[in-house]
């Protein structure tokens, strides 16, 4: 007889509620059917497939993270890990263009937004209409926010003047043509960082680049965003003057966490591929998974993957979306899980020999696509100074460490 409760044996971090169930049954679907098919061409050409990021507006996925009443589907952190986690088993690059849309913009707006801010912007999000991102990168200024920015906004009676330049921005474009339509933009006022909601229509707003050559996630545009007196209503600040650490800070969390499921993606895909391969390949008269060494890369992997994905939905169950305090172990799950992926998809190449270095059998995709989890939303060093300085400070309140 089992001393474990039947709800507590039954419970998967990943899918905690029938809700939740049904959000992933209805991804894996959508990602089978419609996402797969197109991901190599536009991986290939380099290509941000618009008509497709529009139809996940139509089956809510850019408000999960909103409540109802707002025009979102009202669920938390784990259901947006599921949207990252399976958008990227087939196409990281559309998976981190959702993220940039909803997580940094639309979850960002409406924790930090008002009334009136909300109710013009998130029902265009929300629904696809509008393509959306957040704009924080600088050309001299990445890791060293907000010391190292130059942009700034400058009140003249109801408008700021805002001057810079932002790059690396991903939704920054649709196609060479046509910028995006929305972004949360950080600069410096009199008073200190703030953040302000920029339309691509304002006056003095310009793509200055829309950058091809990326080692990976080519199916999402990026580009750089110049401002030249460019006028923003006052009333399209977020907050106060001065308000924006706590802004960024508050929704670094929850990008970070995302960040770190798109590497789960990544790497169950790989670890599809490698043993796939290995039942199937035979070497010497036998399969080769028979061999002790691609037995190490699949196992080693399939380990570390799971040991990633209970930490990245631990971390997702806990956090309370609008809040902050959770930056340790939000750090620490992006840290794991990125090593992790790229690990995973290099073993796989490996698993793959020869096979594995073109594209038609998708891992070296992944190995590419991985590699941005080690840079963006927070390099791999930044997260090893925050965690230990978090450390630290944890262990001078409880020198015990019961929280570890």
């Amino acid at each position: 007889m089992s001393l474990i409760p039947a709800e507590l044996s039954s419970f998967e971090l990943p899918t905690p509620t029938e809700e939740h169930r049904q959000l992933r049954d209805m991804l894996v679907e959508f990602v089978r059917d419609e996402v797969e098919p197109q991901a190599e061409e536009h991986n290939q050409t380099e290509t941000f497939n618009w008509p497709l990021f529009r139809r996940m507006g139509e089956l809510g996925l850019f408000g999960v993270t909103v409540p109802e009443e707002a025009g979102g589907t009202g669920m938390d952190s784990t259901a947006a890990c599921l949207v990252c986690e399976e958008l990227s088993f087939a196409d990281a690059g559309l998976g981190l263009a959702w993220l940039a849309h909803t997580l940094l913009f639309v979850n960002n707006l409406y924790f930090n937004g008002n009334e009136d801010q909300r109710s013009r912007y998130l029902p265009r999000a929300i629904s696809g209409e509008w393509l959306a991102g957040m704009c924080m990168t600088e050309p001299a200024a990445g890791t060293d926010v907000p010391g190292g920015l130059a942009c700034k906004a400058v009140r003249q009676g109801d408008v700021y003047l805002l001057n810079g330049e932002k790059t690396l921005i991903t939704n920054g474009s649709r196609d060479e043509q046509t910028p995006g339509d929305v972004f949360i933009v950080y600069a410096l006022t009199g008073t200190g960082l703030s953040s302000f909601i920029v339309e691509s229509r304002f006056a003095g707003f310009s793509v200055g680049q829309r950058f091809h050559g990326k080692l990976g996630m080519r199916s999402s545009a990026t580009a750089s965003l110049v401002f030249e007196d460019c006028r923003v209503p006052v009333e399209n600040i977020l907050g106060a003057e001065g308000e924006s650490p706590q802004h960024m800070m508050r929704n670094l969390e929850i990008e970070r966490l995302g960040l770190a499921a798109q590497s789960l993606g990544m790497a169950r895909r790989s670890l599809r591929a490698m043993t796939t391969y290995a039942m199937q390949r035979r070497a010497f008269g036998q399969p080769i998974n028979r061999f002790g060494q691609v037995q190490f890369h699949i196992a080693e992997s399939y380990a570390e993957y799971r040991a990633a994905r209970a930490y990245v939905y631990d971390v997702a169950r806990q956090l309370v979306l609008g809040e902050m305090g959770h930056r340790l172990d939000c750090d620490g799950a992006k840290l794991f899980a990125a090593h992790m992926a790229k690990r995973v998809a290099d073993r796989a190449i490996q698993v793959l020999g020869g096979y594995g270095y073109f594209g038609e059998y998708v891992v070296e995709r992944m190995w590419r696509d991985a590699k941005l989890i080690e840079i963006g939303g927070g390099t791999v060093e930044a997260h090893q100074k925050n965690i230990t300085k978090d450390l630290t400070k944890a262990l001078e309140r409880d020198p015990q460490g019961r929280f570890l």
